[in-house]
């Protein structure tokens, strides 16, 4: 696929989403961004706001198996990923799947559940397979969980271990609407909900493909470095316990590469890197005063962005 395809179904889906979401265009382009890196998004937020709407939206966009996940906290792991019961007519155990086998999971109010439960998640996240009872089964392509949680200040939440957030590649707010995005929304849906005639623009092999095309996205050597010293300024910042592992520097390449395609480029600037900077790393970072508190961590990479240099040079190959 070439990269103007990749920005012309991009286009599409967003156009889909917007038929239900007001706005948000920006939070848009970056599930999708995520969705073509390969990754997951985490969407937090007050309840109301249209976390799990957006997510339903992008489900229906795409002709894709779509599974979904009420986390509680009586959720079990076999919940999740699945069980073995035994068949007493064939005398053998027989594998009923759980939600995780689909192309798209709905993780809701993931934050609810205990962290047992969320625990379930981290191997299928990072390596899109599960193991149940000793036996390794592969998770259906593409694989993207989006999962909602509200704020833990919410009565009745448990705070994701930081193995599980790492595991998200991007961290969003929807935020709440304007007056005249209210006024449109209640517009739309004064007589029906436009997600019960939402239909789908593309389908799970042009995922795929697009996610291929998007590896193919060109990284100068001087993009790259810039990348990297965002990276290790995090490492050493006085005031962070714990910087951008490996894993989260792939996921900002990935990211970028992914930016850069839905904006119909075959190459990756500074400016992609920039925009992706706080929604990619925020949630990486653990600082010694204010530990996941987003308003923080977002004002000390907006520092770092402001003292390190931004290469000049030609980005095309």
């Amino acid at each position: 696929m070439k990269i103007h395809q990749v920005a012309e179904i991009t286009r599409k889906i967003k156009d889909n989403i917007q038929m239900v979401i007001v706005g948000k265009d920006d939070v848009i382009t970056y599930v999708i961004t995520a969705l073509l890196s390969g990754g997951h998004v985490l969407l937090e937020d007050a309840p109301g706001t249209g976390k799990t709407m957006l997510a339903k939206a992008l489900a229906q966009s795409i002709d894709a198996e779509y599974g979904r996940i009420q986390f509680t906290p009586d959720l079990l792991p076999a919940d999740v990923t699945g069980l073995n019961i035994f068949n007493s007519k064939t005398n053998a155990f027989d594998f009923i799947a759980g939600a995780v086998f689909s192309n798209i999971l709905l993780a809701d109010e993931i934050n609810r559940a205990t962290p047992r439960t969320q625990s379930a998640l981290l191997e299928a996240m990072a390596e899109q397979h599960v193991t149940v009872d000793g036996k390794t089964m592969p998770l259906h392509a593409p694989f993207f969980i989006m999962a909602t949680q509200n704020p833990i200040e919410t009565a009745g939440t448990f705070p994701l271990p930081e193995a599980q957030l790492d595991r998200f590649t991007m961290k969003l707010c929807v935020g709440l609407p304007s007056k005249e995005e209210e006024l449109t929304f209640m517009e739309r849906f004064i007589t029906q909900n436009p997600l019960d005639v939402l239909e789908p623009v593309c389908n799970r092999k042009d995922i795929i493909k697009m996610q291929e095309a998007c590896k193919s996205v060109f990284v100068h050597m001087c993009v790259r470095s810039y990348i990297a010293d965002i990276v290790h300024a995090t490492r050493h910042h006085e005031y962070i316990h714990f910087g951008v592992n490996p894993r989260g520097t792939l996921s900002f390449m990935r990211c970028a590469q992914a930016l850069a395609a839905i904006e119909g480029r075959d190459y990756v600037t500074p400016d992609d890197v920039k925009k992706l900077c706080m929604p990619v790393l925020a949630h990486r970072l653990i600082s010694f005063t204010n530990y996941h508190e987003q308003e923080s961590l977002n004002n000390i990479l907006l520092e770092l962005l402001n003292t390190i240099p931004v290469p000049t040079e030609n980005w095309e190959k």
